[in-house]
């Protein structure tokens, strides 16, 4: 007994020791504000957005219009103005790279480079680590594959200044996205109505990974004839001997709406 009791102190005592060394590293890592750090290039110094607009005059024209640009630095000098925002805030200082006439990717973080990005979107870099995700953290692929940072609207690439829902995502998934005879209305909303497009725990980018999925939009209604049974658009789903398709599986993989994204041949979403 006496034994146990020891046993037991000990225990008790190593789990006082973690919650208290958690609480002050938390204390320690939490600040009041957001502090965000250019990337650096070694021996480089900040030049101004007004050097970069001698050669890419087109660039720094559209970057006055984006959100980027809508930047502040709170109490900042007219100095630190210059080297906190602009194209040095992503690129890094540009003496360096001016001096050497330019040249791409010379002496200059590379807008394929998506620790440019990182820097700032945090809680995107966190979700390049889920279990599914597009490969950018790999190399495969970079932001601006989906994004223009220059660009009025940041969601579109840079080769596509005006498109309709989903044309950044159909530039690789054509199949998904192509017009089909019976549509998913879900689509007109856009693909992030079901994928988490930077990273998800479920398979395939999912916002969800069962039925609740489908039944944000298809709600469950009490089926008029039985007590237990449950219709979804107007067709039994459960309930009924012959019909019990909410326990096979989720929508889409139970061998019932397998073609999620459109149908040619069924307006039940068959193939």
């Amino acid at each position: 007994m006496v034994k146990k009791a020891q046993r037991a102190t000990r225990v008790t005592a190593t789990v006082i020791a973690g919650v208290a060394a958690a609480v002050w590293m938390i204390s320690c890592a939490t600040v009041d504000r957001v502090v965000v750090a250019p990337p650096m290039i070694p021996g480089a110094k900040y030049v101004g957005m007004d050097q970069c607009a001698i050669c890419h005059e087109k660039q720094v024209k559209d970057f006055k219009l984006t959100e980027h640009a809508k930047l502040q630095l709170r109490e900042a000098t007219e100095k630190e103005e210059v080297q906190g925002l602009g194209c040095e805030a992503c690129h890094g200082p540009g003496s360096l790279h001016v001096d050497a006439g330019g040249g791409k990717g010379k002496f200059i973080v590379s807008g394929k480079d998506p620790d440019a990005c990182f820097q700032c979107h945090l809680d995107k870099k966190a979700m390049f680590s889920l279990e599914s995700h597009h490969p950018v953290k790999e190399g495969k692929m970079s932001c601006t594959a989906c994004h223009n940072p220059h660009g009025e609207n940041i969601h579109m690439t840079a080769a596509m200044p005006v498109g309709r829902v989903n044309e950044t995502c159909a530039q690789c998934h054509r199949e998904q996205s192509r017009p089909h005879v019976f549509e998913h209305e879900a689509l007109r909303e856009g693909c992030t109505t079901c994928h988490n497009v930077h990273g998800s725990i479920n398979p395939k980018m999912l916002v969800e990974r069962d039925n609740n999925l489908c039944l944000k939009c298809h709600a469950q209604v009490a089926s008029p004839v039985l007590p237990t049974g449950t219709l979804i658009g107007r067709m039994p789903h459960a309930g009924f001997a012959v019909t019990e398709f909410l326990k096979q599986g989720t929508c889409f993989s139970a061998g019932c709406h397998t073609a999620v994204h459109g149908s040619d041949v069924n307006s039940h979403l068959r193939y």
